[in-house]
């Protein structure tokens, strides 16, 4: 176990599944005390157990990203229970495919709210204790931000909007002494891919095709973007700041 991020403290939402749990389970094996903000009770105690279980340290906030409150109430609990915050990284989000011409202004509304709104809103809520330990943002966008995806015009503004704010804030808070970078994976071996995998007519076609996409034959797994974010909120990465790191398996590469 590497101690990178030993006496820190990381803010992971949407750390119950996914990409989040593989953030949090990185950063925990290399020290870190990292804290689950999600809506999943039931599936983040879970993982808090088992990374337990694992000798790390995490705990569980119930959090809703789409309620302001809720967000500032997360980061007050972080600092009154372990008196500070380094690393935040905002993962929390979702994807469902959509034309426009079906896709309503309501769930342009969820949508853009849950995966670029929150993480303006978690930002905005943790600023004030990352300035004081001069820490580091990860954003999670994805590849889609960059070349663009069918059915998913919402989705993908939303994952393009992330990489303006995190190029922003970085700008921004340079002076604070607070890094703010984005990741941009492409297909990850998560639940929720595997669960749209699972409701085509073709499953076990579709999942060859999202390999194949792939100069690599495979999906990321979790843990190789959880330690990807940990890289970024190291202090290996000091002088990176306002970029992001395209994480897809060389898959731009046949674009």
């Amino acid at each position: 176990m590497r101690n990178r991020f030993q006496d820190r403290i990381a803010i992971v939402t949407g750390g119950a599944r996914g990409i989040g749990e593989g953030c949090a389970r990185v950063l925990a094996e290399e020290g870190a005390q990292v804290v689950l903000a999600d809506i999943r009770e039931k599936e983040a105690q879970q993982v808090c157990d088992s990374i337990q279980a694992a000798g790390g340290r995490c705990a569980f906030v119930l959090t809703d990203v789409l309620r302001p409150d809720s967000i500032q109430a997360c980061v007050e609990h972080v600092r009154q229970r372990f008196g500070g915050l380094h690393s935040l990284v905002n993962n929390a989000g979702t994807h469902f495919p959509h034309t426009i011409d079906e896709l309503s202004p309501e769930r342009w509304d969820y949508l853009l709210g849950l995966n670029l709104k929150s993480v303006f809103l978690f930002c905005k809520a943790s600023l004030p204790e990352l300035r004081k330990s001069k820490g580091s943002i990860v954003n999670m966008s994805s590849m889609r931000a960059l070349g663009g995806q069918p059915q998913a015009v919402a989705y993908c503004a939303s994952k393009a909007g992330i990489l303006g704010l995190t190029m922003a804030l970085a700008r921004d808070e340079a002076a604070n002494g607070v890094r703010v970078n984005a990741i941009c994976p492409s297909s990850v071996d998560t639940p929720l891919m595997n669960e749209w995998i699972e409701r085509q007519q073709d499953p076990e076609g579709v999942r060859q095709a999202c390999e194949a996409a792939q100069p690599m034959g495979r999906m990321a797994t979790i843990e190789e973007i959880g330690r990807i974010a940990a890289f970024l909120a190291s202090d290996e990465a000091a002088f990176v700041t306002g970029t992001h790191i395209v994480a897809d398996g060389g898959a731009r590469l046949g674009f």
